[in-house]
């Protein structure tokens, strides 16, 4: 079957949009949405179509404003965003813990939660909905962080740079100078250090980062 040039524009943009639909990332979503419809508004013009042009503007358009909000900057930064406190003992820690142990497992192989006086344990929200957490041990003025998990539909977006930037305050007012992580795998690592973390000094220290506050 011999297939014209608008043929195989439009069997790429389908194919994009097909992508866009079995990502769980909201931003790799959003991304692959983009690319589909600019390639369908370029289909719609290889063919002349008006309603095909017209539609899949429009669609480009609500994806690049979504896609802005996700890593804006400004005033309005983070707005979406939040961090508190909840108990180490809380049953609803344990079960979030529980649904998505084998994924945490993924980025931090040795975790297990914390327990006693020390545990530290944070609730990070998207729009008010749980989406991550962040668990550790208390040190003096350091926060040993043994968790810093973010749900998949929003770990592409811009969480951990609004945590350790904006959001870092929540650690701040409970008196912390320092975060330290343990880069336990090399995805970890690179996250971390894509967030302000550095190497901590010392021969014994080669796989832990700190983050001064």
């Amino acid at each position: 079957m011999d297939l014209s040039g608008p043929e195989l524009v439009g069997y790429l943009a389908s194919a994009l949009v097909v992508t866009a639909l079995t990502m769980t990332s909201v931003v790799r979503l959003r991304l692959f949405s983009l690319a589909g419809s600019i390639t369908f508004l370029i289909y719609g013009i290889l063919i002349g179509s008006p309603p095909i042009m017209i539609t899949n503007a429009a669609i480009a358009l609500i994806n690049i404003w979504f896609l802005r909000k996700e890593f804006a900057g400004g005033s309005d930064h983070g707005i979406d965003l939040g961090v508190s406190h909840i108990r180490a003992d809380s049953p609803f820690l344990h079960d979030f813990v529980a649904y998505h142990l084998d994924d945490i497992h993924r980025f931090q192989p040795n975790f297990t939660i914390p327990q006693g006086d020390d545990a530290v344990t944070l609730l990070l929200t998207r729009d008010g909905l749980p989406a991550g957490m962040v668990m550790g041990r208390r040190i003096g003025t350091t926060l040993k962080i043994d968790l810093d998990y973010v749900l998949s539909p929003y770990r592409d977006s811009r969480f951990g740079q609004w945590l350790y930037d904006d959001g870092a305050e929540v650690f701040r007012a409970d008196g912390y100078t320092t975060l330290v992580s343990s880069g336990s795998s090399d995805t970890h690592r690179k996250y971390l250090e894509s967030v302000g973390f550095e190497p901590d000094e010392g021969p014994e220290r080669a796989d832990t980062l700190q983050l001064q506050l």
